[in-house]
């Protein structure tokens, strides 16, 4: 059974947006990993579950979504955060229905995501 952990996991195949989201996000979680692909994070699941992931929606190989699926299928249960730069109300229908807790738009507003996790974590 994977061990659950206190970490925020952030997924982007955009090394600036992975730099800048990593160097925000340590400023209230001080546990954050950053992963430049989906599959770069999912090797790295035997070790540990993180308490909120946050993962692009369009990457190459396997997308968000994908990656949001993937994990349901394999009951692994993370509460995610989509974020994009597209607004399209049919995606986020189905990030929503693939259990998004939240669906942002890029540029990310840092107050914006920060209240998104905590409400995905019940830590606000």
């Amino acid at each position: 059974m994977l061990e659950k952990s206190a970490s925020i996991a952030i997924v982007d195949d955009d090394p600036s947006v992975l730099r800048a989201l990593g160097r925000l996000l340590r400023t209230c979680f001080s546990d954050t990993k950053t992963y430049c692909s989906a599959q770069e994070f999912i090797d790295s699941l035997p070790q540990s579950v993180p308490a909120c992931l946050i993962v692009d929606l369009q990457m190459p190989e396997m997308t968000g979504l994908d990656l949001q699926n993937h994990l349901k299928r394999n009951g692994i249960l993370i509460p995610t955060i989509i974020i994009t730069a597209h607004n399209e109300l049919a995606t986020r229908k189905l990030c929503a229905a693939a259990g998004a807790h939240a669906y942002l738009l890029k540029p990310l507003q840092g107050p914006a995501l920060i209240a998104a996790i905590n409400a995905a974590t019940d830590r606000g």
